[in-house]
């Protein structure tokens, strides 16, 4: 009689710390992963690294001067946040922009997303063994961060929005810069999809992983592309019109499948509407002044407001609470898209391997700034 057959290995659990410093986790964010070999049983995130207490900044700061802070949230499209803030106070206090600064507004806002999903997508295929898009894509976020240093000095915390319009007016020739930027940019979409779309180890990478259903997306109160990818179409932008957006005509991208394949889609046509947008801003920018009159000083009544837009990750909203005659806030909170969207990680992580993680992390696009805050 045989002996019988005896492994090499016994399978058995094990614990793995993925981060805070591993350079896939975009930020200083903590995995606790449950391993079966390279299979992962679960996964714990564990965030709070860079927490910097930027709520209870917002309490000791005169209203204007929060905006500064939220620069810090999501620190790759700080004019969206900028505009999340402001839209919020505007709304509280019941100030309408002028025309010219709501354009403006949304200008900067698009570019901001579009700068925002070219950094995106230059890390996601990095972590996932792609290295020439980062060349590509870099290349023509430069030219977005030398229009906000024209426009602002500043190229990544902008400090671009103030509670009634914007700081400045559009300085000489930047229309004309954007506009030629915008008429160039879809050219260079096109040549990242000729890089990864049809590319067999990038499909192999991202499709079927991830996979979250519409249902699942909506329960776990995903926003942002990651929702879009799963076939909802909700965009705040449409749902809930800010600024002018209500003027302006897009297409709101969705996917099929609910995984890194589909969320990939997304943000690439995502790009080519906010270059549509963009396109008609410049077409219908009207003359006259970039600010309301506001006070010098900001006093708000008693009253509590919660306002969002449509920030490149996903609903951006800001719950503000104050009391009378306040200068600050009594209480603010923030509802970033990267927090809410983490949540989901280990669902869509749960049954797939460790190289699988680092491709659905990047899909959702998380900044620990924001995370943290």
């Amino acid at each position: 009689m045989s002996e019988p057959f005896e492994t090499l290995f016994e399978g058995e659990e094990m614990e793995l710390s993925f981060g805070p410093q591993h350079p896939s986790t975009h930020g200083v964010l903590r995995v606790m992963l449950k391993l079966d070999g390279e299979k992962i049983l679960d996964a714990k995130p564990i965030i709070g690294y860079l927490h910097r207490g930027t709520e209870k900044l917002f309490e000791k700061e005169p209203f204007p001067q929060c905006i500064p802070h939220t620069d810090r949230l999501d620190y790759v499209a700080a004019a969206t946040n900028n505009q999340g803030f402001v839209v919020a106070m505007e709304k509280l206090l019941g100030i309408t922009i002028p025309p010219r600064a709501a354009y403006i507004r949304m200008i900067l806002a698009e570019l901001q997303r579009i700068s925002s999903h070219l950094l995106w997508l230059a890390t996601h295929a990095i972590d996932l063994g792609a290295i020439t898009p980062f060349f590509y894509t870099f290349r023509e976020r430069e030219e977005i961060l030398d229009m906000f240093e024209a426009y602002c000095g500043a190229r990544l915390t902008l400090n671009t929005m103030k509670i009634g319009g914007v700081p400045f007016d559009l300085p000489d020739g930047w229309v004309e810069t954007c506009s030629d930027y915008i008429n160039r940019l879809p050219a260079h979409i096109a040549e990242y999809e000729t890089l990864l779309t049809g590319n067999r180890i990038w499909k192999k990478r991202t499709i079927g992983v991830g996979v979250i259903s519409a249902e699942e997306a909506i329960e776990w109160g995903l926003t942002g592309p990651p929702l879009r990818g799963s076939g909802v179409k909700w965009d705040i932008r449409k749902v809930f019109p800010y600024d002018r957006y209500d003027e302006i005509e897009f297409e709101i991208p969705i996917g099929k499948n609910g995984d890194t394949y589909d969320r990939y889609l997304v943000r690439m046509e995502e790009m080519r509407q906010s270059a549509r947008i963009v396109r008609q801003c410049l077409d219908r920018l009207p003359d006259g002044p970039v600010m309301a009159r506001v006070p010098k000083v900001i006093r708000a009544t008693e009253g509590m407001v919660y306002a969002s837009v449509e920030a490149p990750k996903g609903e951006l909203g800001y719950f503000i609470v104050t009391t009378e005659k306040a200068t600050e806030p009594y209480r603010c909170h923030v509802r970033p898209p990267s927090f809410i969207n983490l949540q989901a990680l280990p669902d869509m992580v749960r049954g797939r391997l460790v190289p699988d993680q680092e491709a659905v992390i990047g899909t959702l696009d998380i900044v620990l700034g924001e995370i943290d805050r």
